[in-house]
């Protein structure tokens, strides 16, 4: 639980975004930049990153802002910050992606689950065993 002068909060927001195209260029020092920033950001602007993950098409952040934030407004702050910073740096030319980011995205509250499962459920989901391939019976 969190306060700020007139509230007292626990939200959580599990927020997924995509290059244009689910196109997989967030490998390699790409990813390992993005996630630097991602945390930047987050520290930036007072929120909690509870859990990430950057995946080759897509990017997993759980974090809890202030209540005054909407999720599109999250989202958004991510994602041009990210773009702008991954592009000035030379590590996602403009040439690969004329636009780095879908303007798709996914956000749904974290309540029900607790942020640690969500936590573990980034941290395994390469672990899990798809279901098209576990052997019929």
């Amino acid at each position: 639980m969190r306060t700020s002068p007139g509230a007292a909060y626990d939200l959580g927001y599990h927020v997924v975004w995509y290059p244009k195209d689910r196109r997989p260029v967030l490998g390699g020092r790409i990813k390992d930049r993005l996630e630097e920033l991602i945390r930047a950001k987050a520290d930036e602007y007072g929120g909690e990153v509870v859990a990430r993950g950057v995946t080759a098409d897509h990017v997993h952040v759980v974090g809890k802002p202030s209540p005054k934030s909407s999720p599109s407004c999250v989202v958004g702050r991510f994602e041009g910050f990210t773009s702008r910073h991954l592009r000035a740096g030379g590590a996602c030319p403009r040439s690969w992606l004329p636009m780095l980011w879908s303007r798709s995205c996914f956000v749904a509250m974290v309540g029900a689950v607790s942020a640690q499962t969500v936590r573990r459920c980034i941290a395994t989901r390469h672990e899990r065993v798809p279901q098209s391939w576990r052997a019929r019976a």
